[in-house]
């Protein structure tokens, strides 16, 4: 867990409240505070109220600007008790029956935990599906810039092999090494090594941070690796990666897990959330509901947080008050 906030505060369903929602000029004037203020006070004429919201944190950057964004507007202008919790994907579908997780705010596609939790796939019900957040997920091979531009030929998978050595480390075992990620991601590597026949070895780097500064020392450095990478991603502004072409994606090549083969697909991500939650009067299911957002603007966060070194919170609340408009249509 993150974060638990420690108050209490009525949400925001009046009329009044939307009218004023971070428009100030409309309001006749006055500063983010005191516009927050206005709405809690109409909010708890209106009698409205909001609760606990319990927000999963999956463990990449991209992910929590979304979740702390969100989660700050419930809690400064809905008056939610926020929770954050760090959570693998897998184990945060599994709290949506518990009650231990309410949003899951950034999904990458997992058809496998969709036939077994939401309702209209097969499952038990205790997830459903809240629409797409305005982010495409495109995940894929990437080396780095300098490498794409000294072998231009290594953009074609074809041509792998003939570096495989180049790209072999004491943890490849004689193999070309292929720099995995976090194992939890999603993620078809070694399958899609083993059915085209490439001399590579998959070597998890364990998570997000690992993997960048990887990319950044062989960029730097002018070192061979190849590995998996993924947009948005906020690092591809500061580091120049190429993306290496994969047989093309078709409908059903992932289907069976071990006889993958094809390249990633661009994914449109979406937000899973709790049936249970769902169905209930909370003012911060509609904020979920609506709340859509684009690469850009997850990318702008994610760097505040990352390059900028600010807290999720800081960072959260500065995006936010540069896009008032943006916040407003969220709202309830």
């Amino acid at each position: 867990m993150r974060n638990t906030r420690n108050s209490w505060m009525r949400g925001a369903r009046a009329v009044a409240a939307v009218a004023c929602v971070a428009v100030v000029t409309a309001c006749g004037g006055g500063d983010i505070g005191e516009q927050t203020q206005a709405n809690q006070e109409d909010a708890d004429a209106a009698g409205g109220e909001c609760g606990e919201l319990n927000m999963a944190v999956n463990p990449w950057v991209g992910y929590e600007a979304s979740a702390y964004v969100v989660g700050t507007v419930a809690q400064e202008q809905l008056g939610c008790t926020v929770n954050y919790k760090d959570l693998k994907e897998d184990v945060s579908w599994q709290g949506f029956g518990t009650g231990e997780v309410d949003v899951v705010i950034e999904d990458w596609g997992h058809p496998d935990l969709e036939k077994k939790f939401v309702a209209e796939k097969g499952g038990d019900g205790s997830a459903t599906d809240f629409g797409e957040n305005g982010n495409v997920g495109i995940i894929g091979w990437y080396v780095p810039g300098w490498l794409a531009e000294e072998h231009p030929d290594i953009l074609e998978y074809e041509n792998l092999n003939d570096y495989a050595s180049e790209f072999a480390t004491s943890e490849s075992g004689g193999q070309g090494q292929f720099l995995g990620s976090d194992p939890s991601y999603v993620q078809f590597d070694e399958a899609i090594i083993d059915n085209l026949g490439l001399d590579f070895k998959v070597v998890f780097s364990g998570g997000e941070a690992a993997t960048i500064t990887a990319f950044t020392q062989a960029e730097e450095n002018k070192e061979f690796l190849i590995g998996y990478f993924w947009e948005p991603q906020y690092v591809h502004a500061e580091v120049p990666m190429e993306q290496v072409a994969l047989p093309p994606y078709e409908e059903g090549c992932q289907d069976d897990p071990a006889k993958v083969a094809c390249a990633y697909p661009d994914t449109p991500l979406k937000k899973f959330v709790s049936t249970e939650w769902s169905e209930s009067d909370s003012t911060a299911v509609d904020l979920v509901r609506n709340f859509n957002w684009s690469n850009d603007d997850q990318n702008q966060v994610a760097a505040y947080i990352t390059s900028d070194k600010m807290s999720p919170e800081d960072a959260a609340a500065k995006w936010i008050e540069e896009n008032p408009d943006k916040v407003e249509a969220w709202l309830p």
